[in-house]
């Protein structure tokens, strides 16, 4: 077996973490299968290529089986059958307390689009949510105590490690760098599996990122050869996969079959979505360039589609359905905006609970409630709505590809708020803070990458905007440098220029960058 080699920083409490059976699990893991991932990563820019050649996607013709045939997943654990509410985020001391004890059913313990991963947050996290399942985590900070509640009911905790796409530099086994997944997945399990057991809970997963069934098959060998190491029984893990990627929305079917004895459901991940959305099709012309981040929303056509498709297809196969983020977050200072932006959070949670859904997201414990109400009223006692088959749904390769009646304008509003938006973020991320409140609304990664390949996609296209100019590469440095003006005062240079040369970057190289944090990790411990 390869020798892992530890390359970070101590970092306190890691011994605990790093055990020597620990890292020969991990170990064994990357052995067995991070050569396969290496080969799916390029598998997926071969498939890029072919949909920049013909300006399309479609459902596998090879696959037709799995789609046309009778199967479904595994029954839900207990723990994982009541899922109205989830709440999002980093797996900081603070936030895990704080989303245990929210009042949602399930937490999202986030090492990926919501974690900066310093060697300190990745371990750090593992740290936390060690803690956290022993009911031993506390923290004393600023005056405040923080401690774990005894009158509410603590949500269930379902870890998102970091998509096959990034490694991790701080871990080597032989010459190759350790992978992210493996290793978010590895610790957690390693440590953690039979403490959840006996708590009668699991190791719970959200899988990003996937394109591709072959993807969730890797995963989901992943899966028995960790369980079987462990001597833990086949089918423990549950795993819900974000459907973030257009690819991966033409094989949702395939995707649940590949995991069907770990399979718990499927989420539907609209910020990446969109992203991916721009990312595949950046140039197959002008009818795949989408108008301002926040024109667009969950009732344009196209995305109809997705999320129609997404309840049908997991309500047919006895999967969880789970909804999209409330980003929003409650500003006592502005009662106005905060009531305006709740009224839309109950109207986004009232249609999906309408469609089938059964549960959603929200990124703020002041969102909970609301959420809850809202599926409350759908679900009432019944934890959730599988015998919604929504049969009544069909949905074509056109549709879901169809971005016409999306709606608004490309605007110069809209170019500078993307400027704006994308440095806030990555001048926080690089600061070690992968979940930042922006202009009242809690932002991951998938803003950032959003803002960048919008800003890459008008520039290439040359599109329009609403006051007659035309996106060039020298109007987009004319308002990066108007933005890096305007935020001088609030950022802290040594944040505020790495993060205005990481936007230019990859907002304007030639080649497009596929994730933005891939030069970004190059900048951090």
């Amino acid at each position: 077996m390869t020798e892992a080699q530890v390359l970070g920083d101590q970092v306190e409490r890691g011994d605990e973490i790093l055990t020597p059976g620990a890292l020969e699990f991990l170990a064994g893991l990357h052995d067995a299968f991070a050569a396969r991932r290496d080969e799916l990563l390029e598998a997926r820019g071969k498939r890029r290529d072919e949909a920049k050649r013909t300006g399309r996607l479609d459902f596998l013709a090879e696959t037709a089986q799995v789609r046309e045939s009778d199967w479904r997943v595994a029954e839900a654990p207990p723990a994982l059958r009541d899922r109205r509410v989830e709440i999002t985020g980093p797996t900081d001391r603070k936030m895990t307390i704080n989303a245990l004890n929210s009042g949602a059913k399930v937490w999202l313990a986030d090492f990926e689009d919501a974690n900066t991963p310093h060697w300190a947050n990745v371990v750090g996290g593992q740290v936390n949510l060690h803690d956290a399942i022993r009911g031993t985590i506390e923290l004393d900070s600023g005056g405040k105590q923080y401690r774990l509640r005894d009158d509410v009911e603590h949500a269930t905790i379902v870890v998102r490690p970091r998509g096959w796409h990034l490694d991790e530099r701080n871990l080597s086994f032989g010459a190759r760098k350790a992978v992210g997944a493996l290793v978010d997945f590895g610790l957690y399990f390693f440590h953690n599996v039979r403490a959840l057991l006996a708590a009668d809970k699991g190791p719970y997963f959200y899988l990003p990122k996937m394109e591709s069934h072959l993807e969730a098959r890797l995963w989901n060998d992943v899966f028995t050869h960790a369980e079987k190491e462990l001597g833990i029984e086949h089918g423990t893990i549950r795993a819900t996969v974000l459907i973030e990627t257009i690819p991966a929305a033409f094989e949702m079917e395939e995707i649940l079959y590949e995991l069907r004895e770990h399979a718990s459901g499927l989420n539907a991940g609209r910020w990446d979505y969109l992203f991916s959305m721009i990312k595949y099709f950046r140039d197959a012309g002008e009818k795949f360039v989408l108008p301002d981040r926040n024109s667009v929303t969950m009732t344009a056509p196209f995305m109809r589609a997705y999320t129609e498709l997404l309840v049908r297809t997991c309500h047919k196969r006895g999967a969880f359905a789970i909804g999209g983020m409330a980003a929003f977050i409650p500003n006592r200072k502005d009662p106005e905006v905060t009531e305006k932006a709740m009224a839309k959070v109950h109207d986004d949670k009232a249609r999906e609970a309408g469609d089938g859904f059964d549960g959603s997201w929200v990124a703020h414990p002041g969102m909970v409630d609301i959420c809850r109400e809202e599926f409350d009223k759908v679900l009432g006692d019944r934890p959730n709505q599988l015998e919604r088959e929504r049969a009544d749904v069909a949905v074509t390769a056109d549709q879901l590809l169809d971005l016409s009646g999306t709606g608004g304008a490309a605007t110069a509003a809209g170019l500078r708020g993307a400027v704006d938006v994308g440095i806030r973020y990555i001048a926080s991320w690089l600061g070690g803070n992968g979940a930042a409140a922006i202009h009242n609304l809690m932002e991951d990664a998938a803003t950032a990458e959003i803002s960048r390949s919008q800003v890459w996609q008008w520039v290439r296209n040359g599109t329009e905007l609403d006051n007659g100019e035309t996106v060039t590469e020298e109007l987009v440095r004319k308002v990066l440098g108007e933005v890096r003006d305007e935020l001088a005062e609030l950022i802290p240079a040594e944040l505020l220029d790495p993060a205005v040369e990481l936007f230019e970057q990859v907002a304007l190289a030639q080649e497009f960058p596929d994730f933005l944090t891939l030069p970004a990790y190059d900048r951090i411990k």
